[in-house]
């Protein structure tokens, strides 16, 4: 299966069968992002979180409420 980095455009040969490929093709709103931005990506959090400047916002809690 080819698929396309969203970030680099660099199109890349993953297995047919292999489970990424099954999520790419089950749910469209997945994205594939190649091995070289995934590391970069990676190694540019973590100097951010070593500066302890960086958090990590939590998205609002959804409690359903008792009527």
């Amino acid at each position: 299966m080819k698929v396309k980095c969203v970030i680099c455009d660099g199109i890349n040969d993953i297995a047919d069968f292999s489970a990424l490929a099954k999520k790419l093709r089950n749910r469209p709103i997945h994205t594939y992002m190649c091995e070289e931005c995934s590391d970069r990506i990676l190694i540019k959090t973590e100097a951010r979180l070593s500066t302890g400047q960086f958090h990590f916002i939590k998205g609002p809690i959804n409690e359903e409420k008792e009527f």
